[in-house]
């Protein structure tokens, strides 16, 4: 029997990312009902067997039914599941859940395959078998299944028999099974997934050149080894943090709690050896269980939120996510706000205080995802699911937080990079000159600690260690702001002579790996890296031109401001290059390097 219905605390939800100890590894989305005068709702815990790919296993999940919604009400209901590591009663599931069951949705939170007190192993959101077990819960809210207790949900909105009107909502590992649930059951009428994925295998060992299809390509890149040990941490430690595991949450290859797949694909990158057959074979798992290689069955309709400040997935995911879907003829908009995985809402941007703390009414995102539902879930014509695109901007206020756009921007301004070290606006002002850099043994280059921002740690500050970097500085600003929106490219050529002797290795780690990324160097000297943002490149040939695409920003380079791109040999974020690799870049008027930035105010000189 459902619980009595309770009214729904008013007391705000803080927004910030758990720690590894305690929650999700994921920045959530926070809600709490609006207001004094939010309905209230039921709460019906529910444990539901599934079919799940090679296994059975249960869900553990919890029903929200507002006051007022019985079979003859029936209303259109919200999915929503945990980031990785977290589980339904985690701060972002519970609180979702509730905000909508506040707002007249049946609401149905669960906790993920492998996850909480749910069974199987951890599948990374595979549509085989996550999507497969999140359409059952679909047939749950259809009302054509019931619970292993024989509770049977009558009351949700039915397009046809069987067919529930329901959406999804969430974050990060729950914003990916969105997708894969969407490509497998086309029952599900919307989607908001935050701050996801696009390609795991890209996520995991970035490669920012050579891409084939959105941001994948046939090389893996640069391991992110602090961010996939941490995941791989939380997952394997779900035994320690839930000791009454379900036995079919067993893992395969010597992991714990992960598919054997999953854990192949871990034992691979932490091998530091790519030969060519076993990585498309291991690193197609991570592929093969990604959006890009089903994004040809979704269908519905998808809000995509993605954050400025994210180094674990950056905005080129989102992006080509989203150019894969409206191309395709799948409605669909995208938005990037402030937040992302790394530092979470700890500062939150002052446009998105209201989202944080759960009245969407009054924060832009909340209010493009209240229409979104709206709009496909209330079947509301006139509710208006704004533009095509639109960025958080963090030197404006209020309601000009964010600007809009029918399109992402395009490349609009070119810089060459010159011998001297300068950027400079035409061809012509190239000064011809060589430089080189060596890679160490060691990392000397640190963008970012990953962990630091979830461990609520200080992280010290950017910085390249001399000899071990190229660097190529703008004109300072004059005039008005330059705005750079969107990702920016370098193409250009190098001369490795110790990478040409392995070019024609079958091992991918014998070639050249560099890390290209752009600083904003304020009128005083002091440099801040953008969003600590890295662009790793593995070149794939290292005797023909290439062009790195750099993750999407949204920066303002104010007067005074100059811009600097630095080309750089290591990373102690990620795995770097095998062997000492020097590198020249030469620069004549005929032939040099050209940075495209998408620029949408401004010139720089």
């Amino acid at each position: 029997m459902p619980r009595a219905p309770r009214a729904v605390s008013h007391r705000p939800l803080r927004a910030s990312l758990a720690l590894l100890a305690g929650g999700a590894l994921t920045a959530p989305l926070l809600l709490t009902a609006p207001g004094a005068a939010a309905a209230p709702y039921a709460v019906t815990p529910l444990k539901v067997t599934v079919r799940a790919g090679a296994h059975r296993c249960t869900v553990d999940a919890d029903v929200y039914r507002p006051a007022g919604v019985d079979a003859a009400h029936p209303a259109p209901a919200v999915v929503t599941t945990n980031g990785f590591g977290g589980s339904k009663a985690d701060g972002s599931t519970d609180a979702v859940a509730k905000a909508f069951a506040a707002r007249g949705y049946v609401a149905l939170a669960y906790s993920g395959l492998g996850f909480g007190r749910t069974g199987c192993p951890i599948s990374l959101d595979d549509p085989r078998i996550d999507g497969q077990a999140a359409s059952q819960l679909l047939d749950l809210l259809a009302g054509t299944r019931t619970a292993d207790d024989g509770t049977r949900v009558d009351y949700v909105t039915q397009d046809a028999a069987g067919d529930p009107r329901a959406g999804m909502i969430g974050g990060s590992y729950g914003g990916a099974i969105q997708l894969a649930t969407a490509a497998v059951d086309h029952r599900v009428d919307a989607l908001v997934p935050l701050i996801t994925w696009n390609d795991l295998g890209y996520s995991l060992a970035p490669n920012n050149t050579g891409r084939t299809q959105g941001v994948s390509g046939p090389l893996p890149g640069a391991y992110k080894w602090q961010w996939t040990n941490g995941f791989f941490l939380l997952g394997e430690a779900q035994g320690l943090r839930h000791p009454r595991l379900d036995r079919t949450r067993a893992g395969g290859a010597g992991c714990l709690h992960f598919v054997a797949q999953a854990c192949e694909t871990k034992r691979l990158l932490d091998s530091g050896r790519f030969p060519s057959a076993r990585t498309r074979a291991v690193l197609g798992y991570a592929r093969s269980v990604s959006p890009v290689s089903y994004l040809r069955s979704v269908t519905a309709p998808t809000l995509l939120v993605q954050g400025e400040a994210d180094t674990l997935f950056n905005l080129n995911e989102a992006t080509a996510t989203y150019r894969t879907l409206a191309a395709q003829g799948t409605p669909a908009r995208m938005i990037w706000q402030s937040w992302g995985h790394s530092g979470g809402m700890k500062q939150p941007a002052v446009g998105e205080l209201d989202l944080a703390r759960g009245n969407l009414e009054t924060s832009y995102v909340g209010r493009r995802i209240l229409a979104w539902f709206d709009r496909y879930l209330r079947h509301r014509a006139a509710a208006d699911t704004g533009p095509a695109f639109a960025y958080y901007r963090d030197w404006a206020a209020g309601q000009d937080a964010y600007g809009t756009a029918p399109a992402l921007p395009a490349a609009s301004r070119r810089l060459y990079l010159s011998g001297d070290g300068s950027l400079v606006e035409q061809r012509g002002q190239v000064v011809s000159g060589s430089r080189t850099y060596r890679n160490l043994r060691l990392a000397t280059s640190h963008s970012e600690s990953s962990l630091s921002g979830l461990l609520g740690l200080a992280d010290r500050a950017p910085r390249d260690g001399r000899g071990t970097f190229l660097a190529w500085t703008s004109a300072p600003v004059t005039g008005l702001p330059v705005d750079v929106v969107g990702a920016p490219t370098v193409t250009l050529k190098v001369a490795s002579p110790r990478t040409e002797k392995v070019q024609g290795s079958s091992d991918a780690a014998d070639r050249l790996v560099l890390f290209a990324k752009l600083y904003d160097v304020a009128p005083d000297g002091r440099a801040t890296l953008v969003h600590r943002l890295v662009a790793p490149a593995r070149v794939p040939d290292v005797t023909r031109r290439f062009t790195v695409e750099l993750p999407g920003i949204v920066h303002r380079y104010g007067p005074g401001h100059r811009l600097r791109l630095v080309l750089a040999a290591s990373d102690d974020a990620y795995a770097g290059n095998r062997g000492v690799k020097p590198v020249t870049v030469s620069s004549t008027p005929q032939d040099s390097g050209v940075l495209q930035l998408p620029v949408t105010q401004g010139t720089l000189g």
